[in-house]
């Protein structure tokens, strides 16, 4: 089973992925842990390159540049585990919200990237003004970040819209979360969904 978490930064993905892989090694469970972009060693230059640069790249460019990590990271990882229960820290479904091209074309170039092997379950965290300004105000902002939390709450409603649209098309199970929830509550949440 392919698992996916879904949301913008700081809604707490890191933490239900760490509190999953306790959860998990206590029952013994063989999972696979991985990210997406930075899942591979391509992936981890590749995410450096687009979160850490000092110059301007294309959106075309930027959407080629996560198309190559996301195809890369099928080859390595996802492919090779399929048998396997995957967890991942974002999918390709970030990567349609955060880029500005139609919707169909960017399933299609994602298809091509994935072989089509697509996530049997998503996790969405969702956040509000509040929580966000609250968790921004604690860390290092990368470039993203950086464009502010006006930029991440539309980011979200994109996310929400793509899962809506490939609900549609892929049949995607998908389970919103209000982020601002008790950490233990969220897990329980996540839990019952994945089980």
């Amino acid at each position: 089973m392919y698992v996916v978490f879904e949301g913008v930064d700081c809604v707490g993905k890191t933490t239900q992925i760490s509190l999953l892989n306790d959860f998990f090694l206590s029952c013994k469970k063989e999972v696979v842990f991985t990210a997406e972009p930075g899942g591979t060693e391509l992936g981890k230059h590749l995410r450096k390159l687009l979160l850490d640069r000092e110059f301007k790249i294309s959106k075309k460019a930027e959407l080629l540049l996560f198309l190559a990590d996301r195809a890369q990271h099928f080859d390595e990882i996802l492919n090779k585990n399929k048998n396997k229960t995957i967890i991942s820290d974002r999918s390709f479904i970030s990567g349609m919200a955060y880029a500005d091209f139609d919707k169909n074309f960017l399933l299609e170039l994602n298809s091509f990237a994935l072989d089509k092997f697509f996530p049997q379950k998503v996790i969405f965290l969702k956040a509000d003004r509040k929580l966000l300004n609250e968790r921004f105000s604690k860390k290092k902002l990368d470039n993203i970040e950086k464009q502010g939390v006006d930029y991440f709450l539309k980011t979200q409603d994109k996310l929400e819209d793509i899962l809506n649209f490939l609900k549609f098309h892929l049949n995607l199970d998908f389970l919103s979360i209000d982020a601002n929830k008790t950490k233990e509550a969220i897990h329980k949440e996540i839990k019952d969904f994945i089980l």
